[in-house]
């Protein structure tokens, strides 16, 4: 298992890395890295199995995620608004009440 410590400078990363066993030795090192803003990443045979990152870097990166699917999704919704539709229905009556029963379906299968 190796331990990476990941430092980003001007945007560019900068990585150690050491052992487990160094990194049992040097917890308390890591941890005051990480509270400075650094991460640590954990590689066990060479991929990466765990981050140790603060926990407000991990919200900021999630309240990031959701800001940009909720964009995503605005903007597919002006698409669809500015989207004509055309003369006929787009969804039958008969379509509709078979999507309805495969709802209701998935559903009672949970």
């Amino acid at each position: 298992m190796i331990v990476r410590i990941c430092t980003y400078l001007n945007n560019i990363a900068v990585t150690r890395t050491m052992s487990v066993s160094e990194a049992r030795a040097a917890l308390p090192r890591i941890l005051e890295k990480v509270t400075e803003g650094e991460e640590v990443t954990i590689t066990r045979h060479g991929r990466a199995v765990a981050v140790v990152v603060r926990p407000d870097a991990l919200r900021t990166r999630r309240a990031e995620a959701a800001l940009e699917t909720a964009e995503a999704v605005r903007d597919l919704l002006v698409d669809a608004g500015a989207r004509t539709l055309g003369s006929g229905p787009v969804l039958t009556v008969g379509r509709a009440e078979e999507l309805v029963d495969d709802m209701r379906t998935s559903r009672s299968h949970h």
